[in-house]
């Protein structure tokens, strides 16, 4: 009787292009609908077994590889070509499980004779992807011994302000699982120097394992709120600063806000709109976290204040006359020359 090619990825309903991750998530959900515990129709147990084998295959890259390798033309593969055995195919007992000369015994009732002409005893003994009742839907104990599997990794989001990615902060953030079950609360600790868009990772915070397997990780991704006057260059900070046109002119000491708290800045006489003054070192922390540069040294960037010189508005009389002297001793001047 011909042996019947078996399309494992129709079987779980992915393309051929699927990741491990996908193909892991189509196992899963298909495994909790047609296992036979949970299932009684009467073909329920056989679409569990055909899930089963389609997933031990294509969640093991070499088993994967070959299957891709052969395709639905595997029997002229495994003839050589031409009638010759190939070299890489197991030829084995395709009897009823159980019978005289079957190698497997029992557990060879569970593959298919597709499964079993392209690799043998290559399981390891039952499905050794398989899950259990157990994992699936916490219920009754399954009748498939299943090997440690580790959990999921699962991704939340995490949204802080500008003086949090600064200083640093804890939150407390609710993460759902990949599969719809029930949210967790966890405690994160924001590294000072934070940036927006990167990711912070909890280890052993992911899904639980499979049958005594480690839990996966949980990926935190940041995101900064628009702080109302500060941006963000890197490890630098830039803020636009205001000046009267009289500071500007004559020069003056002001106080200038910082993440880290007032400092005092100087004017010089005669700045000019639109000028850029550093104040070294105060930027945002440099290395905070696990993405600092290897040069990054520690200390904090800088914070360039460029000058918007505020001009005076509601002028008194007096104001107005000292205004028409200044115009009339530069009458000879012409800020626009160098554009005619």
């Amino acid at each position: 009787m011909p042996v019947e090619y078996k399309d494992y990825y129709k079987t779980l309903g992915v393309p051929k292009n699927a990741s491990t991750v996908d193909i892991k998530k189509a196992y899963r959900k298909l495994a909790r609908q047609h296992h036979p515990d949970v299932n009684k129709k009467p073909e329920a147990e056989k679409r569990f077994k055909e899930i089963n084998e389609a997933h031990e295959v294509l969640s093991d890259p070499e088993k994967r590889k070959r299957y891709d390798t052969v395709g639905p033309d595997w029997e002229r593969y495994a003839q050589g070509m031409g009638g010759q055995p190939g070299g890489n195919f197991h030829w084995v007992y395709n009897g009823p499980a159980g019978a005289g000369g079957d190698p497997f015994g029992e557990t060879a009732g569970d593959f298919s004779d597709f499964f079993r002409t392209l690799f043998g005893n290559a399981s390891n003994g039952g499905f050794g992807g398989g899950t259990t009742m157990d994992d699936l839907v916490g219920g009754r104990r399954a009748r498939t011994r299943a090997r440690p599997q580790q959990g999921e990794d699962v991704e939340g989001e995490v949204e802080i302000t500008l003086p949090e990615a600064y200083k640093g902060a804890e939150h407390v953030v609710q993460i759902a699982p990949a599969d719809g079950g029930k949210p967790r609360r966890l405690t994160v600790k924001i590294p000072p120097g934070v940036r927006d868009g990167q990711r912070i990772r909890l280890a052993g915070q992911g899904a639980p394992g499979a049958n005594g397997g480690p839990p996966g990780d949980a990926y935190l991704r940041v995101r900064v709120k628009p702080h109302p006057f500060f941006t963000r260059d890197g490890d630098d900070l830039r803020v636009e600063l205001p000046v009267a046109l009289h500071e500007a002119m004559l020069g003056a000491e002001i106080t200038v806000p910082t993440l880290k708290g007032r400092v005092s800045l100087r004017i010089p006489p005669e700045t000019q709109n639109g000028r850029t003054i550093r104040l070294a070192g105060q930027g945002m922390p440099r290395g905070g976290g696990p993405w600092a540069r290897s040069d990054a040294g520690g200390g904090h960037g800088d914070l360039y204040a460029t000058v918007k010189v505020v001009l005076p508005t509601k002028l008194n009389e007096k104001e107005r006359e000292l205004a028409r002297e200044i115009a009339s001793s530069r009458s000879g001047e012409n800020p626009r020359s160098h554009l005619l």
